[in-house]
């Protein structure tokens, strides 16, 4: 189960290492609703290196914040990498950032399908060399679900800084 205080202490080392290069983050979030732009702006200082946040929880959100295709979300749907991969594209564009961390999923406890089940997220990483993608299934409840997402997004980021 991940801690609040796991959360806070990821978010404090992505600062670092960001600081650390002179780099800056910004955030586009659907299934946290802001909970990546909390984690990091708990750290004193953030503001030299987290530019801004997106919350995009609809799928009309998601394009005319973000230039999300509407044609991605009719094919894929919102939780997928290719949405995912745009949404985090569109934010370190718009914000002029070095990095942008995005996530798509279901947290529950509805929603769900077969296919896409509840605890299904999908993370995008935005940098220098493109956008990675990678999705879990985390267990749990939707508070679990989101703060196992949030902890993710930020590990994703520092793996790739490393």
């Amino acid at each position: 189960m991940t801690r609040e205080s796991d959360i806070t202490e990821l978010a404090a080392m992505l600062g670092q290492r960001l600081r650390q290069r002179a780099l800056t983050v910004t955030t586009a979030e659907s299934c946290t609703g802001g909970g990546i732009a909390e984690a990091i702006t708990r750290v004193a200082g953030s503001s030299a290196w987290f530019r801004q946040a997106w919350v995009v929880y609809s799928n009309a959100a998601k394009v005319s914040a973000l230039g999300v295709a509407d044609a991605d979300l009719a094919v894929h749907g919102a939780v997928s990498a290719p949405v995912a991969a745009a949404m985090a594209a569109g934010a370190g564009r718009h914000a002029g950032a070095d990095w942008a961390i995005a996530v798509s999923g279901i947290a529950g406890p509805d929603g769900g399908t077969a296919d896409k089940p509840v605890g299904l997220v999908w993370f995008a990483w935005a940098g220098p060399l493109g956008v990675d993608t990678e999705s879990c299934v985390f267990p749990g409840d939707r508070a679990q679900i989101r703060r196992a997402t949030v902890a993710h997004a930020l590990q994703g980021l520092l793996r790739r800084l490393a």
